[in-house]
């Protein structure tokens, strides 16, 4: 898909929301196009003397209902266009919390594997230097996405500071503890997918004694929703990661899963103990379950793979795990999409909270982190939950009404032509 088809794409969505509630056309207007993105290149000197320069993005798609906020990936195949499309998400994910910020996102194209510690922070810091007029505590505030964590986070946090002679940790979410980050934030993405889960479990036909999982992916929102329903009685029957995927209709143990990643690089590792075994990525799909969960990158689910799912409920901790071609499948079968702009934004919603907290000077606990979590989460579901039924529309057409709502408003409320010619 080329770089504009891709937010083409996920504009759709825009679309099919509008026909649900009346829009100002200036909303619809202003919300189809990214209020600004900056392309550059970062250029470091290597570990062995030379340099290398990388193409890197930086995308503030809205900031009517506050800062914009969005994580920065470091991945080889990044484009302007993916990262524009992942700051629409944004922008529709915030309001849909209704969390005081707009949307935004940044990358930069390397494989960081590929590079050394000390190369990755130089890459960290030139990221800051670039787009240190574009970021700021009350205009951008990054986050960690795709193959960048909390290190590098304070890398870059630090890197501000010293830029603007004075601390800065608001300036962005996801940083180790000591240096201003949010507990709770290391499985905020997870845990915000299994309130939802938890909160509509009825609703789903997912209360009753069979509970069956498959988790695509297992990184760190993959990992710890294992964790999560495996300590509430569900059973993971499947596990898949860039390497390989594994099944068991006994169960597997996601912690003893995990050791078996680190220890031999893919989960297909655990089933040397004869627990469970070895199928292709495209199988796993197609394995009978109550909840799929897509937790990797974009794009798992699509029209050649959606007809062999058989699932009751599709979790996305992943952005954009399933295409529209795929979404209208699974739909027609009868499959419950929760998406990716709620299911997922437990994430944001703690980074949100270590924001606030980075601001105030003042640090929450971790009961009183999840609790908050735990509010908004069910809160924000339900009403999605509400849209749903009221115009018998798919969680995701729902989910994109609600957020549209709280964005018209918003946009609304500086003036439209209506307003001015009255």
């Amino acid at each position: 898909m080329t770089d504009m088809a891709m937010l083409s794409h996920a504009l759709t969505r825009l679309d099919e929301a509008a026909r649900h509630i009346e829009v100002d056309p200036e909303v619809l207007e202003k919300l189809r196009h990214p209020k600004e993105t900056l392309t550059t290149r970062l250029t470091i000197r290597m570990d062995d003397g030379s340099r290398r320069s990388f193409t890197a993005w930086r995308c503030r798609y809205d900031d009517t209902r506050g800062p914009t906020k969005g994580g920065i990936r470091f991945h080889p195949a990044s484009t302007v266009g993916e990262v524009s499309t992942l700051a629409f998400w944004m922008t529709f994910k915030c309001a849909v919390m209704n969390l005081p910020y707009g949307g935004g996102k940044g990358a930069v194209q390397v494989d960081p594997r590929g590079l050394s510690r000390a190369e990755l922070e130089r890459l960290s810091r030139a990221y800051v230097q670039a787009f240190a007029s574009m970021i700021g505590p009350d205009r951008d505030i990054p986050a960690p996405d795709v193959y960048t964590n909390s290190m590098i986070m304070g890398w870059m946090a630090d890197e501000y500071s010293s830029m603007v002679r004075q601390p800065s940790p608001a300036v962005i979410t996801g940083k180790p503890i000591p240096l201003g980050g949010s507990l709770g934030r290391d499985d905020a993405t997870a845990r915000g997918g299994f309130y939802l889960v938890k909160h509509l479990e009825g609703e789903l036909g997912l209360d009753k004694s069979a509970k069956r999982v498959v988790v695509l992916g297992y990184g760190n929102a993959g990992v710890h929703i294992a964790r999560l329903l495996h300590a509430d009685g569900y059973k993971i029957i499947g596990i898949s990661d860039s390497r390989g995927a594994i099944v068991s209709a006994d169960g597997l143990d996601p912690d003893a899963v995990l050791d078996a990643k680190d220890a031999a690089g893919s989960v297909s590792a655990y089933a040397k103990n004869g627990k469970a075994r070895v199928v292709a990525p495209d199988e796993l799909l197609a394995v009978e379950c109550d909840l799929l969960v897509p937790a990797a990158l974009e794009d798992q689910i699509h029209i050649d793979n959606a007809d062999s799912i058989r699932t009751r409920v599709i979790l996305e901790l992943a952005n954009g795990p399933v295409t529209k071609e795929a979404d209208s499948l699974l739909e027609a079968k009868g499959i419950v999409v929760l998406p990716d702009i709620l299911a997922n934004a437990g994430g944001v919603t703690v980074s949100y909270f270590e924001w606030v907290q980075n601001r105030q000077g003042y640090y929450w606990s971790l009961e009183e982190v999840h609790q908050r979590l735990k509010a908004i989460m069910e809160a924000e579901g339900r009403h999605v939950w509400n849209i749903h039924l009221e115009k018998r529309a798919c969680m995701r057409t729902a989910a994109y009404v609600h957020a549209l709502q709280r964005l018209s408003d918003a946009i609304a409320a500086h003036g439209t032509q209506a307003y001015f010619t009255n």
